[in-house]
C-alpha cells in the first residue's frame, strides 16, 4: 500500500521554519522589514559597491545580514554545510557559484575549475541534484550579441566561440559522468539565441535516456511558450530528452527600457496575468509529456506550485517523480519549499556561494527583485511574524 502523503499547505509555518533558530528567524524579520523599503535598497545598490571600491570595512555587516540570508557561504565547503542542513529536511540544492565573471579569457578559464569541483562534490549526493551555469560567465557578452544578431564572425571570433563551447561541453560532460543536472540560465533577450543553441547542442549530446542538461524558458517573454513547444518537438524528432527549467524571468524592466530606447516591440508580456497564464500552461504541458522531458519548476508563485502539485495528483504521478523538480531561492519562500518537501515532492533551493565582495551584484539583484515584486515582502514578513508569534518570541 502506497504511503499516504500529508495534505499540502503553504500556510504551515511550523514546517516552513522548522530549520530556523529563534535568532535566525529574528534576523530574517529584521532583514525583510528593511528590504521592503525601495529607498534603502536603492541606496544600498549604490553605496555597497562604492564601499568595497574605497576599501571601507563593510564586509562584516553585509555577511552578517543579507549575505547570510541569501547565500550558503563564501566557499564550496561552507555551501556544502548549508546543503547538508537543508538535506536533513528533504530539501536538495542547486549549488550556484554566483561570482559574476569579469570579462577576459583568463577569467573564463579560471572559473571553470570551480564548477568542476562543485560537480565532483555533488556526484553521488542525492541532496545536491543540480549545478546552475550562466553562459555569460564563460563568454564575452558582445560576442553573444553579435551571434544573436546573425552577424558574420571573424576567424578570431569563431575560435573565441569554440573556446566557449569547449568550456560548456567540459562542464556538461563532467555532470553527465556524475549524473548531476546542469541548469543553463537564461540571459537577456538580445543574447539569448546562441545560449539556446548551446543548450540544445548539449542536450542532444547528453540527454540520451536521462536528462542532464536543462535550458531555461522565461515565461515573462510572450514568445517562450511557443519556443517550449518547438524545443520539445525538436528534441523528440532528434531522439533526445528535453530539460525544461521554467521561470518567469529576471530582466523585465531592463528589457522594456531597451525595447523603448531602440524602438522595437518589447519581448515582455503585456501584463502579469499573461505571464502567469503562460507559466501555468508550460507547467501543464511539461507534466503531460514526462516520457520525453524533465521539468524544473523554478518559481516563488504559490498558485503555480499548488497547480503543479494538484496536476501531479490528478495524473497519478508520484510526488517524487525523478523528472519533476520544484525550486526556490535560498532564504526566500521557505513556506513553499519546506512544505513541498514535507509532502514528499522533489524540491531544491538555489544555493549561491562565493566571496562576499564578488557576490554583491547577485545580492543587489535579489533585493531589487524583491522590492519590485508586489506583495512578496509583505507575504514573507507575515509568515515570519506568524511563526514568531507561534513560538512566543
Amino acid at each position: 500500500m502506497e504511503k499516504q502523503q500529508p495534505p499540502l499547505s503553504f500556510e504551515d509555518t511550523a514546517i516552513a521554519f522548522e530549520h530556523m533558530s529563534n535568532r535566525a528567524l529574528k534576523r530574517a524579520n529584521f532583514l525583510f522589514s528593511n528590504i521592503g523599503k525601495p529607498w534603502l535598497v536603492k541606496f544600498g545598490a549604490f553605496a555597497t559597491p562604492l564601499a568595497f571600491k574605497l576599501r571601507l570595512p563593510v564586509k562584516g555587516i553585509i555577511k552578517a545580514t543579507i549575505f547570510n540570508q541569501f547565500c550558503g557561504g563564501e566557499t564550496l565547503e561552507e555551501a556544502v554545510k548549508a546543503a547538508e542542513e537543508l538535506g536533513k529536511f528533504g530539501v536538495g540544492v542547486a549549488l550556484d557559484y554566483s561570482v559574476e565573471a569579469v570579462e577576459g579569457e583568463d577569467n573564463y578559464d579560471n572559473a571553470l575549475p570551480e564548477f568542476l569541483r562543485a560537480i565532483q562534490y555533488a556526484t553521488g549526493k542525492p541532496h545536491i541534484p543540480f549545478i546552475p551555469i550562466k553562459v555569460t560567465g564563460f563568454a564575452r557578452f558582445e560576442l553573444l550579441e553579435k551571434m544573436h544578431n546573425g552577424e558574420t564572425l571573424t576567424q578570431e571570433e569563431k575560435e573565441e566561440f569554440e573556446r566557449v563551447r569547449k568550456r560548456i561541453h567540459t562542464i556538461c560532460a563532467a555532470a553527465a559522468k556524475g549524473k548531476v543536472g546542469v541548469l543553463v540560465d537564461a540571459e537577456e533577450s538580445w543574447v539569448q539565441q546562441p545560449v539556446d543553441d548551446l543548450a540544445d547542442e548539449m542536450m542532444s549530446l547528453f540527454n540520451r535516456g536521462e536528462v542532464i542538461v536543462y535550458n531555461t524558458f522565461q515565461m515573462y517573454r510572450h514568445d517562450r511558450l511557443d519556443f517550449l513547444h518547438l524545443s520539445f518537438e525538436k528534441a523528440k524528432a532528434a531522439g533526445y530528452l528535453l530539460g525544461a527549467k521554467l521561470v518567469r524571468g529576471a530582466y523585465m524592466e531592463k528589457e522594456r527600457k531597451r525595447a523603448e530606447e531602440n524602438a522595437y516591440p518589447s519581448p515582455i508580456q503585456p501584463n502579469k496575468d499573461a505571464a502567469d497564464e503562460d507559466y501555468d500552461a508550460a507547467v501543464s504541458f511539461c507534466l503531460d509529456h514526462l516520457d520525453h522531458l524533465a521539468v524544473f519548476i523554478g518559481t516563488h508563485n504559490e498558485d503555480s506550485c499548488m497547480l503543479a502539485a494538484r496536476l501531479l495528483d490528478e495524473k497519478n504521478i508520484p510526488h517524487n517523480h525523478p523528472r519533476v523538480s520544484f525550486s526556490q531561492l535560498y532564504g526566500m519562500s521557505d513556506n513553499i519549499t519546506f512544505n513541498l518537501a514535507h509532502a514528499g515532492y522533489r524540491v531544491s533551493k538555489y544555493l549561491p556561494y562565493g566571496p562576499v565582495k564578488d557576490v554583491v551584484p547577485y545580492l543587489i539583484r535579489r533585493a531589487q527583485e524583491n522590492t519590485s515584486i508586489a506583495g512578496s515582502m509583505g507575504r514573507e514578513l507575515s509568515l515570519i511574524r506568524k511563526e514568531m508569534k507561534r513560538r512566543g518570541i
